[in-house]
């Protein structure tokens, strides 16, 4: 069975990106916690985080810890969740991080979390472009 997220990487499989690299790719969840929920994975195929080769650990999670702040700047959030599923409630077996944008009163409690869909296309594609255009300030 082919991998979804392999498919977003050769470009077969259209998703909203974020950002992307030599070695890492970011876009929108289709079903987010909140608007702006990204999932944040390594190009090359990686089934979990024991899978990913020791010299990736440390570039994966500082571009999480950018991701996180760039979910402050562009979503107005108050701060993130981020989490690694291993197997278990890992829709997709390929190695990905989900970074939420959090708030207070949120509604997020414990781990039975309810899952929504982006109104329209166009949603979408502005929360990308709002996360991108904050990820671009960050790094240059």
């Amino acid at each position: 069975m082919a991998c979804v997220f392999c498919s977003i990487v050769a470009g077969t499989t259209p998703a909203a990106v974020v950002f992307g690299d030599s070695q890492f790719m970011a876009f929108l969840d289709v079903r987010p916690l909140f608007p702006g929920h990204t999932l944040l994975m390594p190009l090359q195929h990686h089934e979990t985080l024991a899978d990913l080769p020791p010299d990736l650990v440390g570039p994966l999670f500082l571009r999480a810890r950018t991701l996180q702040t760039v979910m402050e700047q562009a979503m107005g959030a108050q701060g993130a969740f981020i989490a690694v599923n291993n197997r278990v409630s890992q829709s997709v077996p390929h190695l990905h991080v989900h970074v939420v944008p959090r708030t207070k009163g949120d509604g997020l409690r414990g781990f039975f979390w309810p899952r929504t869909k982006y109104a329209s296309d166009a949603e979408m594609a502005d929360t990308a472009a709002r996360l991108a255009a904050s990820y671009d300030q960050l790094s240059t």
